[in-house]
C-alpha cells in the first residue's frame, strides 16, 4: 500500500510547488510612468513627479530615492503642509502618484540645474522590489499634463 502511496505524496507536492512559481499573483510587480521634471527655476531645488503602479497582489514600500544629480526626498502634503516621508506604500493592485500639490519627488542641492529636453536619473529604492532606475524628462518650467499627475 506504502508504493502506491508515495507517487501520489510526490504528484501533490509537484503540484503545490507549481503553484510558488512567477505566475502567481502574490508579489509586487511594479512599473513607473508619466515621469517628468519642470525645468526648475531654482538653481539649488527642483521637483519631480510620476506614477508607480503595482499590479502584484503583495504592497511594497518606497524606501528611498537617489539621484547623482542632488539629494532627492520624498515628500507628502498633509492638511495643506507638506512635509518628508519615510516611507510610503504602493498598495497591491495600486498606485502610488507623485503629482502637482500632493506627494512628490524634492530634488536639493542640486550639482546642476537640469534643462528641458534632458532626462535626470533617479533610482527608487522599494523595500521588497529593490531598485527601479526611472530616467525622468526634463519638460518646461509650465508643464501640466492632461492626467493631472
Amino acid at each position: 500500500m506504502s508504493r502506491r502511496v508515495a507517487p501520489v505524496a510526490l504528484l501533490a507536492g509537484a503540484l503545490l510547488l507549481a503553484g510558488c512559481g512567477s505566475g502567481d499573483d502574490s508579489a509586487a510587480d511594479l512599473s513607473v510612468s508619466g515621469a517628468y521634471m519642470p525645468q526648475p527655476v531654482s538653481d539649488s531645488m527642483a521637483a519631480g513627479f510620476l506614477t508607480v503602479t503595482n499590479a502584484g497582489g503583495t504592497e511594497d514600500e518606497l524606501t528611498s530615492v537617489t539621484s547623482d544629480i542632488g539629494e532627492v526626498t520624498a515628500h507628502e502634503t498633509v492638511d495643506s503642509a507638506m512635509r518628508e516621508a519615510k516611507d510610503l506604500t504602493v498598495p497591491a493592485h495600486g498606485t502610488l502618484v507623485f503629482r502637482s500639490g500632493a506627494n512628490h519627488l524634492m530634488f536639493e542641492k542640486l550639482k546642476r540645474k537640469p534643462r528641458q529636453g534632458e532626462k535626470v536619473t533617479v533610482q527608487l529604492h522599494f523595500a521588497e522590489s529593490g531598485t527601479v532606475t526611472v530616467e525622468i524628462p526634463v519638460t518646461s518650467a509650465t508643464y501640466s499634463p492632461k492626467t493631472g499627475h
